[in-house]
């Protein structure tokens, strides 16, 4: 259906409206408005399913891992016990061996990357030297290229300098993959992520602070440890515990690099999953997930708490 204005005869100008055009084009800003709101529930949905899937499985009161039979807490039991049916070898102790690797591996990365990582973010928002814009860009390729194209490089690395250690000692000494390799890998990428956090927070930092106590006659030294070090402390703990629970979660790096008698508790519940999937891997898992979930969600308490108080 369509209408026609006419204007004045000064104007000379027809102005057509075609109704049913407009109930279209609204129709379709209705439509795109739904899209729009939909998008994110799918994609929150694509994401957080099989997570709850798994969660929920673990209470399953049958050794399903298709139909949910009712609610149990069997699988925990039994990994605390030890008494895993099915096919898959499973032992608590060969467990708490690894859970105990992943705990020393993580305490040692996070300890040497956040040292190294603060240091870093101290630099590059206090100071001013040659290549800064050079180590600001890499400062972000730990975080933006695929782990498994890191694991390969650090494989890679490790290889040729151990090939090289080899030939130059004449096999006297012979350097292998273990606690070390695992080590240093989970340094490379968890310096970037201490970094971001502390910059962050050294950014929010009034820099008069520094100037004033210095004027006062403190050298840089004590005005790190007396100004700068109890006003970032809030930021340097919350990436201290994002560095360890990524490297906590760390599976690709930790099985590239990994030797005998090292495996942390991601390559072990892998391990398990090449046998079976039985519930006690799907109990682990949210183990796993519920101790990732409570450091992540400290980390970003402690930032945002840091910013109020900015």
């Amino acid at each position: 259906m369509a209408q026609t204005i006419t204007r004045s005869p000064q104007t000379a100008k027809t102005i057509h409206i075609d109704r049913n055009k407009i109930a279209r084009d609204m129709l379709l800003r209705r439509i795109g408005k739904i899209g729009l709101w939909l998008n994110p529930v799918f994609s929150y949905f694509f994401l957080w399913a099989p997570i709850l899937l798994l969660v929920t499985f673990s209470f399953n009161d049958s050794r399903s891992v298709s139909v949910f039979q009712g609610f149990t807490l069997q699988w925990y039991q039994n990994i605390l016990a030890g008494a895993v049916g099915g096919d898959a070898t499973f032992s608590t102790d060969l467990m708490l061996v690894s859970l105990r690797n992943s705990l020393f591996i993580g305490f040692v990365a996070t300890v040497i990357a956040t040292v190294i990582g603060t240091m870093v973010a101290l630099s590059l928002v206090r100071g001013n030297f040659r290549g800064k814009g050079i180590i600001d860009s890499l400062l972000f390729l730990p975080v933006v290229i695929p782990e498994i194209t890191q694991a390969i490089s650090l494989l890679t690395f490790f290889s040729l300098v151990f090939s090289f250690i080899n030939r130059v000692s004449n096999g006297v000494v012979q350097p292998t993959f273990g606690f070390s390799t695992i080590i240093i890998g989970h340094v490379v990428f968890n310096i970037s992520y201490v970094a971001i956090v502390v910059r962050a927070r050294l950014a929010d930092m009034n820099p008069r602070l520094e100037e004033a106590a210095r004027d006062l006659g403190a050298n840089e030294w004590r005005t790190f440890w007396r100004i700068t070090f109890p006003l970032i402390l809030p930021g340097i703990i919350s990436g201290a515990l994002l560095a360890f629970t990524l490297s906590l979660d760390d599976f690709v790096v930790t099985f590239f690099v990994s030797g005998p008698g090292t495996t942390a508790l991601p390559v072990f519940v892998y391990g398990l999953l090449r046998l079976t999937i039985t519930p006690e891997i799907n109990a682990i898992s949210t183990l796993i997930l519920v101790a990732s979930t409570l450091l992540i969600g400290i980390s970003m308490a402690l930032q945002g708490r840091s910013a109020a108080g900015s």
